[in-house]
């Protein structure tokens, strides 16, 4: 996988083994760049090229004139993922937040919910099989780092993975604007919880809506009827933690 940007590569000089190629672009060297290639293992394979060649290595993509050919990012199961959040939980004594994302299409998307995820402090991310956008080099980018840094698990099926997780004593809070969904502010947050975050369009499918203990919906108070999915997520999430805080 092709990774790009500086803010990547904060990340990767913690994780070097994980680069395999690293490429820089004719006349990009700045102070920042500099800086990142000290901190490499120097064994690491450099590439000078052309900034038509970044462009097609990284497909446009915003580079800043640095990029990677790095190792697949590890994909942990659903039980590997439980396992990391009880540890967090007995360490820190923070109850569990896991957010899963039910097909959602955008990279972008997909990588801010993992940057502001990390920022949150939830334990981990869930993303599904063969629906909705994966960990793409956009993905990566757009995560800032946090892609290195946040647990990901990977499922099969959402529907049967919030299911499991329900055996393990979480609550499933959906992400919805429909006649059952509360105020975002009242919802149950004392407790284990995964927060499930809808495709951008038609949001959570029947069978993950049906799998919900509750829903929490974001009032809208001017002309647009919707938040951004990971703006959403990001308003969702910073309130579990504060309504959290404030019970502890």
């Amino acid at each position: 996988m092709i990774v790009y940007g500086k803010n990547v590569f904060e990340t990767l000089k913690d994780s070097p083994d994980q680069i395999l190629d690293l490429y820089i672009q004719n006349g990009s060297k700045d102070r920042r760049i500099e800086k990142i290639l000290s901190t490499l293992p120097k064994n690491i394979r450099l590439k000078t090229v052309s900034k038509k060649e970044m462009d097609k290595m990284t497909e446009q993509g915003v580079h800043q004139g640095i990029a990677a050919r790095v190792k697949d990012l590890p994909m942990l199961s659903l039980e590997e993922l439980i396992e990391k959040a009880e540890q967090n939980e007995s360490q820190t004594g923070r109850l569990p937040l896991l957010i899963a994302l039910d097909e959602i299409q955008d990279p972008h998307n997909v990588g801010a919910i993992l940057r502001s995820a990390d920022a949150a402090g939830a334990d981990g991310v869930i993303l599904c099989k063969h629906k909705g956008a994966g960990l793409t080099p956009a993905a990566v980018k757009t995560s800032a780092g946090a892609a290195y840094s946040m647990p990901v698990a990977s499922v099969s099926s959402l529907a049967q993975a919030l299911k499991k997780l329900k055996d393990y004593g979480y609550w499933v809070a959906g992400s919805d604007f429909d006649q059952t969904s509360v105020d975002y502010r009242k919802g149950l947050y004392d407790r284990k919880l995964v927060l499930v975050i809808g495709n951008e369009g038609k949001g959570m499918s029947k069978s993950v809506k049906d799998a919900c203990d509750f829903k929490v919906h974001i009032p809208m108070r001017g002309q647009v009827q919707s938040l951004n999915a990971s703006v959403a997520a990001g308003v969702l999430m910073y309130e579990i933690q504060a309504s959290r805080d404030k019970k502890a």
